[in-house]
């Protein structure tokens, strides 16, 4: 009975894959190489915090996927409670950073949820421009804005059974 207590539950396991797949998406070399997103620790949350935007869009509409929601976005932040620790901000800093992240990734999300809602690549765009690529020398918004578009429906197409079991597949970028 005890042992029970130190057994990952499977929807842990589903979680941490769903979490992998996000992260590995968003480390993609076109990113930052060539369609102009900041190579930092900032453009970095940035992609990931657009890959989860995306996830959340497609997870949005069904009550059978809030709890699997909740723990990814949970998981998410703590991962980036444990990153900011680990680049040596305080104990007393880390709660303010992550408060200021989280704003960011819901501004993020509401933003690109809108526009794709409506089909507006343009509107795409100004929300990359404004949120992600605002610094950006090289900035290719229409590029990036065509992969989210891509991206999302490849979300779409995918049932939200394999996704909340672990299976998440993105489609690469080019």
């Amino acid at each position: 009975m005890i042992l029970n207590l130190f057994r990952k539950k499977p929807a842990s396991d589903a979680l941490y894959s769903v979490y992998r797949a996000i992260v590995a998406q968003s480390r993609q070399p076109v990113f930052y190489a060539e369609w102009g997103v900041p190579d930092t620790v900032t453009g970095r949350f940035d992609m990931i915090s657009l890959h989860m935007a995306l996830l959340f869009r497609r997870l949005r509409d069904d009550k059978a996927t809030t709890d699997f929601s909740q723990a990814l976005f949970d998981l998410f932040f703590k991962d980036m409670d444990r990153n900011l620790r680990e680049m040596g901000v305080t104990d007393l800093g880390v709660p303010k950073k992550v408060r200021k992240m989280t704003e960011i990734f819901y501004a993020l999300m509401t933003g690109i949820n809108e526009a794709i809602d409506r089909g507006d690549r343009a509107g795409v765009e100004a929300v990359l421009k404004r949120n992600i690529l605002a610094d950006a020398d090289n900035a290719r918004p229409a590029e990036l804005a065509a992969y989210l578009f891509v991206q999302s429906e490849n979300l779409a197409g995918q049932p939200l059974e394999a996704i909340t079991g672990g299976k998440l597949e993105m489609a690469a970028a080019a």
